[in-house]
């Protein structure tokens, strides 16, 4: 009470230490395309989940006497002469396919294609990076040793290769219907899945290993902190120190790098679809519907041009994502 009055008195004002956290998120919302970056993902995810929403058409519906139709303000994008052989119809905003299905609305079904594998692809990445990674390098000595030497056989395989490889024995088994058991309960799954079931495996049993490297060099560059010490000291367990003042020390860092490796998610899905390894048709991706427009880009370059931009955007603003939080998250930064 005696130092509240000598503050009143002495007219002093005593400043509210913010948080870690808080800090982070000042800088954040200084950094205006980092902010930007957050409303159009915002934004895409909405958009995603109430697909059916705003979606004119369901990704699935034909009308085949419209394929390759474009609407008139479009025109541009084509060729000389496209008035000639294209069909102009107001009917699609931003033209028909090749089966006379809407490009925008198949753009904003194949969104959720995206978006999808870049959170599962994310999630499984952090989880099991972040643990495998935290107890390597709490642990350490010979423990530490065999889980990293592990980590580097793993990365001796090539990483596309590899998903490559488990995609196509994946689909190559579901064609053949599965031996029973288990492994056609997992192609049922897959199949209700439009063909992301098996996706999702194959990128995250590779995506964890560069987050588990960095999860360890977090924790050996905390372990022997003072703070950590002092836990020790009091009688902490080694579970309550991970957890309770390890990995609210990292997890900045962690989600950092985890955000700038999205980019990769997205397009790795992008490649796969392209080749035929992604979801299965007509579930509407990005890559697949790149991979439709290619065979008639000459003619109709609209159709390759709208999913194009949707998958550049969406890849950089999780870049701008990603760089606004590592700078967010940088304690040399100044207010």
């Amino acid at each position: 009470m005696a130092v509240v009055d000598l503050a009143e008195e002495t007219g002093t004002i005593t400043r509210k230490e913010r948080s870690l956290g808080a800090e982070a998120f000042q800088r954040l919302l200084k950094n205006k395309i980092a902010v930007l970056s957050v409303v159009f993902l915002t934004a895409l995810i909405i958009i995603a989940v109430f697909s059916g929403f705003f979606a004119p058409y369901h990704y699935a519906e034909q009308d085949l006497m419209a394929n390759n139709a474009v609407p008139k303000w479009m025109l541009f994008f084509l060729p000389d002469g496209a008035e000639n052989y294209a069909t102009i119809s107001s009917e699609y905003p931003l033209g028909a396919d090749h089966l006379g299905r809407d490009i925008l609305s198949r753009t904003i079904y194949g969104a959720r294609i995206s978006l999808t594998v870049a959170l599962v692809g994310s999630a499984v990445s952090l989880v099991v990076g972040i643990i495998y990674g935290m107890i390597s390098g709490y642990v350490g000595g010979r423990t530490d040793n065999i889980m990293m030497r592990v980590v580097d056989f793993l990365y001796a395989f090539p990483f596309l290769v590899v998903v490559i490889l488990l995609q196509t024995y994946f689909k190559a088994i579901a064609r053949r219907g599965g031996s029973g058991g288990i492994g056609s309960v997992f192609i049922s799954m897959n199949n209700e899945m439009g063909g992301m079931l098996f996706l999702f495996i194959a990128i995250g049993l590779i995506n964890w290993l560069g987050m588990a490297r960095i999860a360890r060099g977090q924790v050996l560059s905390y372990k022997k902190k003072e703070f950590v010490e002092a836990a020790h000291a009091i009688g902490a367990n080694d579970t309550r120190i991970l957890v309770k003042h390890i990995f609210p020390n990292i997890l900045g860092p962690l989600i950092v790098a985890e955000t700038l490796a999205i980019p990769g998610y997205i397009f790795t899905e992008a490649f796969l679809s392209y080749i035929g390894l992604g979801v299965n048709p007509p579930t509407p991706s990005w890559g697949i519907m790149i991979s439709d427009a290619v065979k008639s880009l000459r003619s109709y370059p609209n159709q390759l041009l709208v999913p194009a931009v949707a998958l550049s955007l969406t890849t950089l603003a999780f870049n701008f994502l990603g760089d606004g939080l590592r700078d967010a998250f940088d304690p040399r930064q100044k207010q």
